[in-house]
């Protein structure tokens, strides 16, 4: 089993080739119900855990989910894979603790640098296309060798990418982030460009969008908002703002470049 958060592609594309080589199925995290997360695990099923990284730690959403896991587990391998843009920090250090407290250990572990997708900084964009394509060039033949570490269900550690200062950014600016940064208070849409179309609704993996076909969209402040700029990347118009913020910036989400 394969518990996987993904918002713009970039997990999801990892996942699915873990649950092909694995056959076991996934489940997305959002869609999950309330209350206790029972699950009964097949005498050689695995456990998998895949997020996107969030300000060096793992999405709140995760962690909430970790929290209600109910999962009776006997020698059952258990791994986790996370996404970033550049760097991990302490995620994983911070992941195992979170799996500590609900009895589910931690075997194996790696992280993916995937094309940039946070855009909610002054000094944070997208990458070119040029860079999209070798950052998944180099995920594929990481990722390739980690599928085969779970299959084979090894212990590892691999391809850890921390950064400089982990625990500054972990600890410190994750803080902050987590805070100050995640929140859909900023998000606009232009009236004049918006085609009503509702794909920034469909998209949204915590649905806190209110539109559909014919309307403009609403954001709910609910306090569910992640801050993963699904909305944004996906609009076809480029209609979503982040007040000032994505002003001249560009959009991805994993395959963008082959619709265009």
């Amino acid at each position: 089993m394969i518990l996987y958060l993904s918002c713009t592609g970039n997990t999801l594309w990892a996942v699915r080739q873990l649950a092909a080589a694995t056959g076991e199925r996934i489940i997305n995290i959002p869609d999950c119900p309330k209350g206790p997360l029972q699950y009964h695990l097949a005498d050689n099923e695995r456990l998998g855990l895949c997020f996107p990284v969030h300000g060096w730690r793992v999405p709140k959403i995760v962690c909430e989910a970790i929290s209600r896991l109910d999962i009776s587990l006997k020698g059952h391998y258990v791994y986790s894979l996370c996404t970033c843009g550049d760097d991990i920090g302490e995620t994983f250090d911070l992941l195992r603790k979170q799996l500590a407290a609900v009895n589910i250990p931690l075997h194996a572990s790696c992280s993916l640098i995937m094309p940039e997708t946070y855009v909610g900084l002054p000094f944070m964009d997208v990458d070119t296309p040029q860079k999209e394509q070798a950052k998944i060039k180099a995920s594929q033949k990481i990722l390739t060798k980690f599928i085969d570490m779970v299959v084979r269900r090894e212990p590892t550690n691999y391809h850890i990418i921390t950064g400089q200062a982990p625990h500054l950014k972990t600890r410190v600016l994750g803080g902050y982030f987590t805070k100050r940064l995640i929140t859909d208070k900023p998000f606009r849409v232009d009236s004049q460009r918006c085609v009503k179309c509702g794909i920034c609704a469909n998209v949204c993996p915590v649905h806190n969008i209110l539109g559909s076909a014919g309307k403009e969209p609403q954001w709910l402040h609910n306090g569910r908002c992640l801050a993963c700029f699904s909305c944004y990347h996906h609009c076809p118009q480029h209609a979503i703002k982040y007040g000032w913020r994505t002003k001249g910036k560009g959009q991805y989400f994993f395959g963008k470049r082959k619709k265009e």
